[in-house]
């Protein structure tokens, strides 16, 4: 019987739920033969968290060994405090796989259950922040997760010069693209995007049953177009300013002609919405890489070469070699005729 094998179980139970603002979180219960007895996850605000649904599916959980992915929480929100189930259950052991960063839980969880008289062990698994890379950046920050994705030639063009893209990249990797829309909280565009493409924002997967992502619209200098299929959706229009908008909801963030990129991020995170994409054009793209808000990427390199000068992914002027940002390239993999590869910025 090892810790990995069961702290992996909890992240597996974990990842796939939607509970924004609240953690993804796993757990599983095992007797003292080593025979898992019950399992959980938190699937959404105001949904039993995982440790209580692990303990339930279990029944009789004295002296067992819980595995939970976060630590258990000490607070009362819409359900009551974990730590309370666990102490109430006398199980004997408890097995974190990293502490909760919320100022509200952040170790008095696992002080909680010591003092309870349980054995706790609190193994620092940079795997279990990996589990939910939003809530953890949202709790650090203060800020939504932006992850910018955008699909390119292999000379590095988005679109030709009529502003044309359909379709750069294969049937797979739009695909592909859709289940990064299923893994967010909220698809971002701009004005350009919205007036140029018509997009809806959501996940068109074949059997798709899950949520669909909030569609967010940065309005800029410019009248938003009121005849586009957005707004079938209620969408979120992001504003400096007080515009009228036919449905959805507007939030009104500082900035000049446009919302600054921080402060989008920071209202959208208030509002519940912490793993958003980024889907706007060059120069959306541009001016949030630049803003330092973009903390990962996903890029989709199409089969196809313009052969030409076309539009770039980043808007905004790359003057030297000096003013390149640093990424960390984390993955590559082929997705049909195409690439796709997955980077991290710093910070």
């Amino acid at each position: 019987m090892t810790h990995s094998r069961f702290l992996q179980r909890a992240y597996e139970l974990a990842r796939p739920h939607h509970p924004h603002p609240n953690p993804k979180v796993g757990a599983v219960v095992v007797d003292e033969s080593g025979e898992v007895i019950g399992e959980g996850a938190h699937e959404g605000p105001g949904r039993p968290h995982a440790e209580a649904v692990a303990l339930e599916r279990a029944g009789n959980a004295n002296g067992t060994t819980v595995y939970v992915s976060l630590e258990p929480c000490t607070h009362q929100g819409r359900t009551p405090p974990c730590v309370d189930r666990l102490i109430a259950d006398r199980v004997g052991r408890v097995v974190v796989g990293t502490l909760d960063p919320d100022e509200r839980v952040s170790g008095t969880g696992v002080e909680a259950l010591r003092q309870a008289g349980i054995d706790v062990i609190v193994l620092d698994d940079p795997e279990a922040i990996e589990v939910d890379p939003a809530y953890f950046h949202h709790r650090r920050t203060g800020l939504a997760l932006v992850t910018l994705k955008y699909a390119m030639t292999l000379d590095g063009a988005v679109a030709a010069m009529d502003r044309t893209s359909q379709w750069i990249t294969s049937e797979e990797a739009r695909a592909d693209a859709h289940s990064l829309r299923a893994a967010n909280d909220a698809v971002i565009v701009g004005t350009g995007t919205l007036v140029a493409d018509d997009p809806r924002l959501d996940v068109r997967l074949p059997g798709y049953e899950g949520p669909q992502p909030r569609p967010v619209v940065v309005a800029g200098g410019t009248d938003l177009p009121l005849d586009r299929a957005i707004w079938e959706r209620e969408p979120i229009v992001v504003s400096s300013i007080e515009i009228p908008i036919p449905s959805g909801d507007l939030l009104v963030v500082g900035g000049e002609d446009r919302p600054g990129p921080e402060a989008v991020c920071r209202a959208l995170g208030e509002a519940g919405y912490l793993a958003v994409l980024l889907e706007g054009g060059p120069t959306l793209a541009g001016a949030w890489m630049r803003s330092g808000v973009v903390a990962r990427g996903v890029v989709y390199i199409g089969g196809r070469v313009g052969g030409g000068t076309g539009r770039s992914p980043l808007g905004g002027r790359f003057g030297s070699i000096g003013d390149a940002v640093g990424v960390l390239i984390t993955d590559i993999r082929r997705l049909g005729p195409d690439l796709r590869i997955d980077f991290e910025l710093g910070g």
